[in-house]
């Protein structure tokens, strides 16, 4: 059903035989009368109009409204698919993967206290630990492993720029760890999410060019199609 009161077509079919008979016969309308039915009708005709401009405005908000909130749900989820990832990552490492030992036990237990919130979810708590533990111990050989799990959990609380001003700071110091294009990985995420997208392409392009043997390269390289 219309939600106008008349049809436009009923109302330009009124205009137009409002105008034939103020041409005819005198009985039919006075001048004035016929002057004022057709001056109602364009107002109703122009209220319409208006009317139609409001609904189309609308609906192209709406439209909008919408699409932006599809485009968030999108990058939560690609973020939430980047904290699953790492969680795995950090359960390699208590495996055997990755991970270091080192002969203080105070050092490993400093250490392994952030890691355990890490693994449990905790990120922000986690990002805190790690963060003391790299200004008590900032040479330790367990440093290289705060740095990438402290700027993982960054991310995950969606600290982007401090996520990757720490983990820029693994690669510029210790460039050959093994940690180190998962770093760049998420450094590109976070300028993502950043809408920093040449600065990613460039992180993406680093992990194919310096790191093309690592299981990251082909993740890069699938990202850099999608950019």
């Amino acid at each position: 059903m219309s939600v106008y009161p008349f049809s436009l077509r009923y109302v330009l079919a009124t205009l137009l035989a409002a105008g034939t008979v103020s041409a005819g016969p005198a009985y039919a309308f006075a001048d004035d009368d016929a002057r004022r039915a057709i001056l109602d009708l364009r107002e109703q005709l122009h209220q319409m109009v208006e009317q139609d401009r409001r609904i189309r405005l609308e609906f192209a908000d709406q439209i909008e409204m919408l699409r932006n909130e599809i485009s968030s749900l999108r990058g939560e989820v690609e973020r939430l698919k980047w904290v699953t990832d790492l969680d795995k990552r950090s359960t390699q490492d208590q495996s055997g993967g990755f991970g270091t030992v080192v002969a203080d036990p105070q050092e490993q237990a400093a250490f392994e206290g952030p890691m355990g919130l890490f693994r449990a979810g905790k990120y922000k708590e986690a990002a805190e630990g790690f963060a003391l533990f790299l200004d008590a111990w900032p040479t330790s050989q367990l440093a290289p492993e705060a740095r990438f799990y402290r700027g993982s959990s960054q991310y995950a609380t969606k600290q982007f720029k401090e996520s990757i001003a720490g983990l820029q700071e693994l690669i510029a110091t210790t460039p050959q760890d093994p940690r180190a294009p998962d770093a760049l990985l998420i450094i590109a995420a976070s300028q993502i999410e950043l809408d920093d997208l040449a600065g990613a392409k460039t992180s993406l392009q680093r992990i194919v060019t310096e790191y093309p043997d690592s299981s990251a390269a082909q993740t890069a390289t699938e990202r850099l199609e999608l950019l």
